[in-house]
This record gives C-alpha cells, sequence and structure tokens, in this order.
C-alpha cells in the first residue's frame, strides 16, 4: 500500500505497544467434545506452485483468502490473541499477511525487535491453522536492492527460525516502484537463493514493476514478466490493487496474467489506493469473481483500528481489546471483507 503519512503520529506510541503482543501469546484452547473441522492447513499441507496455480499437498489448485496486518510498528496492539482467534475461528482466514515495514520507524531502526515480532506472529497464526504470509514492506526508496544487505538478514533469521513448518511462503518486496523490471528481477535473483539454502519448498511470492501493479501504474503490463521471468522455481508473481483507483485496465491485466503465469494477490483494498475515501464493494466484486474463477489467492489490506476506511475495525478498537468477534467493532470495510473471508473454501483433497 502507498500510504498517506498522517498515521505517522502513531510511531510514537510504539515502545509501550510493542510488548503487547508478546504477552498475548497463547495458542487457542480446543472445544472440548467438538468435532472441529481441518484448520486450512490441517487440509492443505505443504503448498506448491503447479503450473500457473497455487496447489495443496495433493496437486490440487487453491485459493487462499485472508488479511493482511498494517505495519507492525504502529499496530501491534491490534495482533492480540483474541484478535488473532477471531481471524482464524469467527472470520475463517487461511492466511494472515505479517507486513514488516523496512522504513518509516519499522525494521531498519530495531532488526532484532522487528525480526521477534515477526516470528511471533508466525507461531501465532501457525497455532490456529492458517498460512502466513512473511511480508517484506518496502516501499520507499522504491527500489528493493536499497534494502538488499537487510533483507539478507531477515529472511536468514526467519527461514532458520521456521525451517520444517509447511505454512510459510515468503514475499520478498512489498511494492517495488521507480525501477525496471530486470531491476526488481536482480534483485529476486540475489533473496531467492537466501531462502532456498534454508527452506527449498516454502513458496515465494516477487514484487512486480509499479507498486506491484504488474508495471499498470507505470505504463507497462504483465508482459515484461512473461518475456523475462524470475530464474527461480517455486514462485509467483504478486499484484495489488484499490478498487476505487484501479479500474478496468488493472482488472484486464491481472485476468490476462493469469493466464499467463502464476499470481498472487497479497494487497488489496475497496478503497482509493491509499486505503482512503469511499468503498467501490462493485468493483471490488469483480474482481473477486475473476480470483475465485482463476483461483487467484487474495489478501485484504489491513487488519488494524487506522482511521481510514480500509482498516477493517473501527478506531479505538484495538485500545479497548475489542471486541474482536462479530461485526460490531467493524467499518463496513470489515463487514463486507468478513463476509467474503466467511464464505465455504473449496480445498479438494483427491
Amino acid at each position: 500500500m502507498r500510504p498517506a503519512r498522517t498515521h505517522r503520529r502513531l510511531a510514537a506510541v510504539t515502545a509501550a505497544l510493542g510488548g503487547l503482543l508478546l504477552a498475548l501469546t497463547a495458542a487457542p484452547a480446543a472445544t472440548a467434545g467438538a468435532s472441529a473441522a481441518p484448520t486450512p492447513v490441517e487440509a492443505n499441507g505443504q503448498l506448491e506452485v503447479c503450473g500457473l496455480k497455487l496447489c495443496n499437498e495433493h496437486g490440487n489448485p487453491v485459493q487462499l483468502r485472508g488479511m493482511s496486518t498494517h505495519g507492525t510498528q504502529w499496530y501491534p496492539h491490534c495482533l492480540t490473541g483474541g484478535s488473532l482467534d477471531a481471524l482464524a475461528r469467527d472470520w475463517k482466514a487461511d492466511v494472515l499477511r505479517v507486513s514488516t515495514y523496512v522504513q518509516e520507524g519499522g525494521y531498519e531502526t530495531d532488526p532484532e525487535h522487528f525480526t521477534e515480532l515477526a516470528h511471533d506472529l508466525i507461531q501465532q497464526a501457525t497455532a490456529r491453522g492458517m498460512y502466513v504470509i512473511v511480508d517484506w514492506h518496502m516501499l520507499d526508496p522504491g527500489d528493493p536492492h536499497a534494502n538488499l544487505s537487510e533483507a539478507r538478514t531477515f529472511f536468514t533469521e526467519i527461514a532458520k527460525r521456521n525451517k520444517g513448518r509447511n505454512n510459510i511462503l515468503y514475499e520478498i518486496a512489498n511494492e517495488p516502484s521507480g525501477v525496471s523490471w530486470s531491476r526488481i528481477k536482480s534483485y529476486a535473483e540475489r533473496i531467492i537463493p537466501v531462502i532456498r539454502n534454508i527452506d527449498s519448498d516454502a513458496p515465494i511470492l516477487v514484487g512486480t514493476r509499479a507498486w506491484s501493479s504488474l508495471g499498470v501504474s507505470e505504463g507497462s503490463d504483465e508482459s515484461e514478466v512473461v518475456g523475462n521471468p524470475v530464474r527461480a522455481a517455486k514462485i509467483m508473481y504478486t499484484f495489488h490493487f484499490y478498487a476505487d483507483s484501479h479500474r478496468d485496465a488493472y482488472l484486464a491485466t491481472l485476468a490476462r496474467a493469469a493466464d499467463r503465469i502464476p499470481v498472487f494477490v497479497t494487497e488489496f483494498g475497496t478503497q482509493n489506493y491509499a486505503g482512503e475515501g469511499s468503498n467501490d464493494f462493485a468493483m471490488s466484486q469483480r474482481y473477486l469473481d475473476l480470483m475465485a474463477a482463476e483461483k487467484i489467492s487474495w489478501v485484504n489490506w489491513n487488519f488494524s483500528d487506522d482511521h481510514r476506511t480500509g482498516a477493517v475495525f473501527r478506531p479505538g478498537t484495538c485500545n479497548a481489546g475489542g471486541p474482536w468477534t462479530g461485526t460490531a467493532s467493524l467499518k463496513p470495510a470489515g463487514v463486507w471483507i468478513r463476509d467474503r473471508i466467511r464464505t465455504p473454501d473449496h480445498f479438494p483433497t483427491s
């Protein structure tokens, strides 16, 4: 996401809030006497990229649906045992995207703290049977090479700690911008081996040009990726959209790309590109219909109580500790996306 800057005021409370998440890491208790449905990870196991699709351990195409955190430097208090229980059980989400910002008060200010925070969220999502996207949330500078050394360190540590887990996906560059596809590709071909030397199985998600629009926002399209793919296996390419800003040309690009390269929509919103303004639910539904038909997995932005339209909770919800379940604490965008995540999954096992 390309955020507006007014929420930087929240960075001042990071120190006070950062420890709250780590105090709330208990795994959810099983319901006595209940015959629980399998979790997304139990149903699907280790994911793989098969042709143009994301597939489960049985080789069947699947679609994951879930939520992204906001920056963990600003909203750790929205990521508690209770809120993650609600995401897994009430919302019935398949996947949590953990967004570790590099700049803007994020990773570069305290690598150890933000590595621990990301790892803790991975553990909490794992305990609840969800998949986890480890998002290296670089925005400005838009050249992923600017953070190459830090990315090597972060992904090495996270991959080592989670080696052997079957529920991890790595998103290695959130939204590159202002650089050529060849520059992004060269970054990917440097970072992917860092992960592969430790984890040979996890799908790796590669950001695309122009804020992960497959180049559309800078006058290009998916053809540059199709014609010059990253030299690596088990990868998918990311696409982001905000329905009120990104209209038919973007939707058409996603439709074409889905027939040519493996795509994962790791971020989208029903508002404008800053997550603000009116919700365009009709346009958003057109995207969701396409993604359902093509089994393109998706993650919505964002699971916080930021004042912007795109944050699912009403302001003050996180400080109040909920309520997390149901719709009473949700903005209209939260009600809409929760309803669509809650619809039954189709995870074929044979």
